[in-house]
């Protein structure tokens, strides 16, 4: 495979992965028109973090909310940099495979098939390789 493929992969990769998370967080924020929006706005992204993890104490659901979307926001912003591109893939791979687990023992295996969870987290993971490799070969 040529290098100049890789890179397209890669970005692809990244842009796609990073669109992800920033949509599904300015989801929350109901900066999306209500029409188009899965959550429209914290409060119900909120009760449907709950319902993921109904053996969390409800005084620690929000706190689990704001660090998803935290975590989302940084990683969303971050995989668009090269500063510590594979960590960053293979911590947004566990993030995803994490809210998989969690939407599919919760809800069931349609939903994370669906939304293409695991998807996003194969994709995630493929990137933590591509880079990787890349890194290896300077």
């Amino acid at each position: 495979m040529k290098v100049s493929q890789i890179k397209v992969a890669e970005w692809f990769l990244r842009i796609a992965l990073s669109a992800g998370f920033l949509s599904a967080s300015a989801d929350r924020f109901g900066m999306w028109p209500k029409g188009i929006s899965a959550w429209g706005n914290w409060q119900s992204f909120v009760d449907y973090t709950k319902s993921l993890i109904p053996f969390v104490p409800d005084t620690l659901v929000p706190f689990l909310a704001y660090a998803a979307t935290g975590l989302e926001i940084a990683f969303g912003i971050l995989l668009l940099t090269s500063f510590r591109s594979c960590w960053v893939a293979k911590a947004s791979s566990a993030l995803l495979l994490l809210f998989a687990v969690s939407m599919a023992v919760s809800n069931s295996i349609k939903a994370p098939l669906d939304y293409s969870v695991f998807t996003g987290a194969a994709a995630a993971f493929s990137l933590s390789i591509l880079v990787g490799n890349r890194q290896q070969i300077k």
